[in-house]
């Protein structure tokens, strides 16, 4: 009795539980493509969120161009986001991201670029037999987010999530290269100009006059500046219009590199770093 008693009252319960679920909500789930509880407003507030791609700032007529309203109307969704931070205004009237949604965004973006860069890297990797890396700029700091490994015994390794120098690595350098000064500095400034090894550069001087380097060539090297016997070399991703945000290397043991595979090495990766560009 005690237990017929029990799963009766199971049953009532399971009842009880599904009652709650309103009929129109089922109605609303089973009807293919009803937009009848479809809120416009915030679907519109949504449509000019998705017009920023984490980088570029836009104007008020490059939005309502994007999402096809009236700047009148638009400005009023505008205004509202700002409100309630999802979006910033710049001095010049621009609009930006707010930080709360950037940080989700360079996540779904760096991943993207994972993705369709990864074949790339692998084919990198395959023809040097080295260990190839790609980075990414996450606000101040520069972060592995693939790599794919040699299988030399003697070889250079990296991890994906790893925070890169911005001063004495390969990526680092290149990426910290093509930011406005201030940002720059800002970088250096969060991870510290701190010594790795005897040839880590410590002058700012020097090391802005390797950015400027690295800006005309699109390359950058580590040459074991960030631990002894290794070797980098890296190339920015660039895109026409847009910010420098990744990178590609390829790193090696001193004991295997020559000028002339150091020259090949550079041409492949800015060949590679071209390539998955266009893929951006």
């Amino acid at each position: 009795m005690a237990k017929q008693s029990g799963s009766g009252t199971a049953a009532v319960a399971e009842k009880t539980v599904r009652r709650r679920i309103p009929k129109w909500a089922l109605q609303a789930e089973s009807a293919s493509g009803d937009r009848q509880y479809y809120l416009r407003t915030i679907g519109r507030a949504l449509e000019v969120l998705d017009c920023f791609d984490g980088q570029m700032p836009l104007s008020l007529k490059e939005i309502s161009a994007k999402v096809k309203l009236p700047e009148t109307s638009l400005f009023r969704v505008l205004l509202t986001l700002e409100k309630h931070k999802y979006l910033q205004q710049h001095r010049d009237g621009t609009y930006q991201l707010a930080p709360k949604l950037i940080c989700g965004w360079l996540v779904q973006a760096a991943d993207h670029l994972r993705q369709i860069a990864r074949p790339e890297i692998e084919r990198l990797a395959h023809s040097f037999d080295e260990t190839v890396s790609m980075s990414y700029l996450f606000d101040d700091r520069i972060h592995v987010i693939d790599c794919v490994e040699t299988f030399h015994e003697i070889r250079m390794t990296n991890k994906v999530g790893r925070v890169l120098p911005p001063h004495c690595s390969a990526m680092g350098k290149v990426i910290t290269a093509f930011q406005d000064r201030a940002h720059a500095e800002r970088m250096l400034e969060v991870y510290g100009l701190t010594p790795r090894t005897e040839n880590t550069i410590l002058d700012r001087q020097k090391l802005f006059a390797e950015y400027e380097e690295a800006r005309r060539t699109g390359t950058a090297a580590d040459r074991e500046e960030s631990i002894r016997g290794g070797i980098c070399f890296g190339a920015a991703l660039r895109t026409d219009g847009k910010p420098v945000v990744a990178a590609i290397s390829i790193s090696t043991p001193t004991t295997r590199m020559t000028s002339d595979r150091e020259q090949q090495i550079k041409a492949a990766i800015l060949e590679s770093a071209q390539r998955i560009s266009k893929l951006m």
